[in-house]
């Protein structure tokens, strides 16, 4: 019987390594990624390389793309607004607050829901849904904590026949941003695959409309300290470069 995940797939550091476990775990991947006039959605462009890159490898990861550009105009987050500014600074601050969309995840997870219980009909089998939400989540997120996912998974279950078949996994649920780095490169070496191919194919910047990471985002200095927790360089540009991203980030990493 095949192990089938389906993956909710942003283009970012933390859901990329999902994928390298999943591969590595030899689960057959269908991915889910969604367009929904994020100001970042460069991550989506990177996201392609990558898949790009693990089939000439020979891992086939079956992808769609789901365009809810219109989620930009209705849900308020500095995210998707162009008047609001993403904020700068630790993710601990008050003002990542702003970078919240309103009830994302739930919408998310209602069509990635939907999509692995037609999986698991047509395979006759059950169904994975994976989600990379980490630990470091759980203080500005409230629909990336354990219980939101408990509770949204047995209403899923009461409001769809053959429910049985599916259910959330969340392995990274209590790791933080290092251990996942981490894990990564563990499991690339595993693959034969290139630790910085694969992760310099990433997005995590929520200020990179071009595609070049500020360094200056919750998002960005959360990434910067897992690189300095596991002493590498991260492959992807910075517009400062990297010596000077990492002593700003030090800087602002020191106040908390």
């Amino acid at each position: 019987m095949k192990n089938i995940a389906v993956l909710s797939l942003s283009g970012g550091m933390d859901s990329t390594s999902l994928l390298i476990k999943l591969i590595a775990e030899k689960y057959d991947v269908y991915s889910v990624s969604f367009d929904y006039g994020q100001k970042h959605k460069a991550e989506l462009q990177v996201l392609q390389k990558n898949l790009t890159y693990l089939s000439q490898k020979g891992f086939h990861v079956e992808h769609k793309i789901i365009n809810v550009e219109q989620l930009g105009q209705l849900l308020t987050s500095s995210l998707t607004d162009e008047s609001k500014s993403i904020p700068t600074g630790h993710y601990n601050s008050e003002n990542m607050l702003s970078t919240v969309v309103p009830n994302r995840n739930a919408i998310f997870s209602s069509i990635v829901y939907g999509y692995a219980l037609s999986i698991a009909k047509h395979h006759n089998t059950n169904v994975g849904i994976f989600l990379g939400v980490h630990s470091g989540d759980h203080e500005i997120y409230p629909d990336c904590r354990p219980e939101f996912y408990k509770e949204l998974e047995q209403a899923f279950k009461t409001g769809n026949w053959d429910s049985e078949s599916v259910g959330f996994e969340l392995p990274f649920l209590l790791l933080n941003k290092t251990e996942i780095l981490y894990s990564c490169l563990e499991d690339c070496k595993k693959l034969g695959l290139d630790f910085d191919t694969v992760i310099g194919n990433t997005l995590t910047s929520y200020n990179a409309e071009k595609g070049i990471s500020t360094g200056t985002s919750g998002s960005d200095i959360e990434r910067i300290e897992a690189f300095i927790n596991i002493g590498r360089k991260d492959p992807i540009p910075y517009e400062l470069g990297w010596e000077e991203t990492v002593k700003r980030a030090k800087e602002i990493l020191n106040r908390y």
